[in-house]
């Protein structure tokens, strides 16, 4: 159900220009879609597989992570209740507890805040374009996306004092309107929104991700700006690698195939994390009029140039997955 995209664009001092991934990143596209649709599918496909999952949980805590054994605690309708395991994944988000699991002694953790956030609405009405738009005018940051042909997602970037209810949807629909490109401003259709919310922006890499026999996934261990759209994807790399491994330590009976996890992990994230700083940078007045220039030299030549077409391309796309040992 999600819209293959070949290409998207990039608007700077007034222009698009179109980045044609079919072309310059040897044929591959990209898929757009509401990630609450691969949520239901997943759960869909967990119902039908008989798995047992368990909700309303509290008071997770994870044991013995180092040992043959680990295992975990948690309290369900007042009782508590145990789950021995082979290995653990912690996929329980930035929050969760089972990055707090491995001693403050082992990781490390890495860190980037940025000084703005990403006011978003959804609403009802036609896509302003075939393609998705970032762009960057005099006033900041905006995004033209789509969850179908006739659901719409923008975004302009603002600061982190501002507040969600001080934002009607008039004033948001003038925001994003100013921030546009003239060429593209008469095709804005605007409507109620559907949900409305400011998101701030956040780089941030736990390493190791593996602590005995328990492996972190993704934004228990990583978190990138929405620039550039590799949140979800870095997840999934995680749970590819993860998932590969699994089948050598049980089918091949390979324990010590786990050993590669945060290595082969790691690669691909801070691959991610420079692709997903490096437009936010392009793309966001984060600087003084001095970079404001060096960016607009960079969007200049990566959106002008055969060569620079090729890396933002591939990058966009995504990077290629290495093999498991």
């Amino acid at each position: 159900e999600g819209l293959p995209h070949g290409c998207f664009r990039i608007a700077f001092n007034g222009e698009l220009r179109r980045i044609d991934l079919h072309h310059y990143a040897q044929g591959k596209q990209v898929l757009v879609y509401g990630q609450t649709e691969i949520t239901t599918d997943l759960m869909e496909a967990r119902n039908a597989s008989g798995a047992t999952s368990i909700y309303e949980v509290s008071d997770v805590r994870l044991h013995d992570v180092t040992e043959d054994s680990p295992y975990v605690l948690y309290e369900k309708d007042g009782e508590e209740q145990r789950i021995d395991c082979d290995y653990i994944a912690g996929c329980d988000g930035f929050h969760g507890v089972s990055r707090q699991a491995i001693p403050e002694s082992v990781r490390t953790e890495y860190e980037k805040i940025y000084p703005v956030g990403w006011l978003g609405v959804l609403s009802d009405t036609p896509p302003i374009d075939d393609e998705l738009i970032y762009g960057i005018s005099e006033k900041g940051f905006f995004l033209c996306s789509m969850r179908s042909n006739t659901r719409s997602r923008y975004y302009v970037d603002v600061s982190l004092d501002e507040k969600v209810e001080d934002w009607s949807d008039d004033r948001f629909w003038e925001e994003l309107r100013h921030r546009l490109p003239e060429s593209v401003q008469d095709n804005l259709v605007t409507g109620p929104s559907l949900e409305k919310s400011i998101a701030p922006l956040r780089s941030f890499v736990c390493e190791p991700m593996q602590y005995g026999r328990l492996f972190l996934v993704g934004d228990a261990a990583h978190i990138v700006p929405p620039t550039g759209a590799k949140g979800l994807n870095l997840a999934s790399s995680d749970v590819n690698y993860l998932y590969r491994i699994m089948l050598k330590v049980f089918k091949e009976n390979r324990p010590e195939a786990t050993e590669q996890y945060s290595t082969l992990c790691l690669r691909r994230i801070w691959h991610a994390e420079r692709f997903s700083l490096w437009m936010t940078s392009m793309l966001h007045n984060l600087g003084d009029e001095f970079e404001r220039r060096i960016m607009d030299s960079q969007l200049d030549y990566f959106t002008g140039t055969k060569e620079g077409l090729k890396v933002i391309a591939e990058q966009y796309v995504g990077l290629p997955y290495e093999e498991v040992e």
